[in-house]
């Protein structure tokens, strides 16, 4: 998986918007207003990206992948994983993480904003 494959998918689900709000160098996804993954645009030899989990899942995941999932650089460990691409894991897991911080994240929204987001085509 490379970083467009990983924009693409992202901007698939509804809702999603992509910003640029660290700078230039850190594309983040959101859903609601609220971030479910970012990634570094400075990253040339290893694709790498955030993505908000459940804890329970995150430290199977750490423990699993101890190469491929790490605890979320510059987030809340418990929280947020790390992941590495093109390591351990093939690309419909790591969609399936993408999915889940996605799915976190929509449903810590609001009634009224989940609602309107769902009514989308």
């Amino acid at each position: 998986m490379d970083v467009e494959q990983l924009r693409e998918y992202c901007l698939r689900k509804k809702a999603v918007s992509e910003e640029l709000p660290f700078g230039p160098d850190t594309l983040v996804f959101k859903v609601g207003g609220k971030v479910f993954l970012l990634i570094g645009l400075d990253q040339i030899d290893q694709l790498t990206f955030n993505v908000k989990c459940d804890p329970e899942r995150a430290l199977e995941l750490r423990a699993d992948y101890p190469f491929t999932v790490l605890p979320g650089y510059h987030m809340n460990k418990k929280h947020w994983n790390t992941v590495h691409c093109n390591r351990a894991l093939p690309d419909a897991a790591i969609e399936d993480l993408i999915d889940h911080s996605y799915h976190l994240v929509f449903q810590s929204l609001t009634k009224s904003v989940k609602t309107a987001i769902s009514s989308l085509p």
